[in-house]
């Protein structure tokens, strides 16, 4: 089972994407695979996101995301 992935923004922009699957893992590694996967662009912006896994925010890039469920990929929004 994989774990989706929901860019939003200049993420979605970046990756060229608005969703994904990917294997599960870490979320230090699930950031790694994706940025190598879509370039500089990716590279760049990711350092900027928030993270939510299935919903709850986290800064904990060594919490392990399971398969089934979810990560929101939310870069700093403008005005809000």
């Amino acid at each position: 089972m994989s774990v989706n992935i929901r860019y939003f923004a200049a993420a979605a922009a970046a990756a060229g994407v608005d969703e994904e699957s990917v294997k599960p893992g870490t979320l230090a590694e699930i950031i790694a695979e994706v940025g190598t996967k879509h370039g500089d662009m990716m590279i760049k912006v990711l350092p900027a996101c928030s993270f939510l896994v299935d919903g709850t925010a986290t800064t904990d890039q060594q919490i392990v995301v399971e398969g089934g469920q979810s990560i929101d990929v939310l870069p700093p929004f403008a005005g809000g």
